[in-house]
């Protein structure tokens, strides 16, 4: 095993680089950088030129960027930063449901290493919290696969906080976690950063497989499990405006976030806009 990812520094790219290639199967090609610009961008661009299954990540991104194209922050070594390219042939409209199908396969995943600790969630669509604070974010892009008429290239990035909680929760002035803390409040056993790329990956690898064939209506019962938005009174906001306040109530067969309103059900879509705890609650913001 690789070091221990809670107190020191990651292991060198080329050697995080072989590990996860003695690993993992079914990637084309795996590498760690020590520095790019996005691990998104750099997989989108290849995806378009080759197309197949592809594995890249990096100690700092310098153009990283999150949910409505935030900026993620980072420093070298307080972060796992990675993203797969996986290729995919499915309708368009269930492209999607793989932002809440990422981010449900990443909290899967992070929850299995953390001996199922159930403070680990997911706010719709794929923002990974430990107890109402943000660990990970996810970001999910495709593009059309050159190689197969019909099919695209589905490209699912994550950025893991692994320490400066802290730091960047005054930064930002929100809550923010670390593995750091999940290992220390949850009482868990520490792992490397081998195995958290390992178990994400995998997990996406097998969902996007059974996305492709068997649509969203499986996951729901699954997301359910992991739903930290379950029950709770939200917002739905848009570019700063409140459209709507309800309940959310899980998700459809789309993926759509349910919002139990005076009206009825009414479905959010992902992408379009984001939620928040309604007033009175504290305030949870990605």
């Amino acid at each position: 095993m690789l070091t221990d990812v809670r107190h020191t520094d990651l292991p060198a790219p080329d050697a995080l680089a072989r590990e996860l290639s003695a690993r993992l199967d079914g990637f084309q090609s795996i590498g760690w950088t020590a520095s790019t610009g996005s691990t998104n961008a750099d997989l989108l661009a290849r995806a378009r030129a080759s197309g197949g299954s592809w594995l890249l990540g990096t100690h700092l991104q310098q153009a990283g960027r999150g949910r409505a194209g935030r900026p993620w922050q980072n420093r070298s070594g307080a972060a796992l930063m990675f993203s797969c390219a996986f290729p995919v042939r499915m309708p368009a409209n269930r492209l999607p449901a793989l932002s809440p199908l990422a981010g449900l396969a990443a909290c899967e995943a992070l929850r299995s290493l953390a001996g199922g600790a159930a403070g680990l969630g997911v706010k719709w669509p794929n923002d990974v919290q430990w107890h109402d604070a943000k660990l990970a974010g996810v970001l999910v892009e495709s593009a059309r696969d050159p190689a197969v008429p019909g099919g695209y290239i589905v490209v699912i990035g994550m950025g893991v906080n692994l320490r400066d909680a802290d730091t960047l929760s005054r930064a930002l002035d929100r809550a923010v976690a670390d593995w750091t803390c999940v290992v220390e409040q949850a009482g868990c056993a520490p792992v490397s950063a081998a195995d958290i790329v390992c178990a994400a990956a995998t997990a996406w690898r097998d969902a996007v497989r059974d996305l492709e064939a068997h649509g969203f209506a499986p996951f729901r019962a699954r997301f359910h499990a992991v739903d930290a938005l379950a029950g709770r009174a939200v917002n739905v906001v848009d570019q700063g405006a409140v459209l709507f306040s309800g309940t959310a109530n899980g998700l459809d067969e789309q993926g759509r976030l349910l919002v139990q309103t005076g009206g009825g059900l009414t479905p959010v879509s992902v992408g379009e806009i984001s939620i928040r705890p309604a007033a009175g609650l504290p305030e949870s913001r990605a």
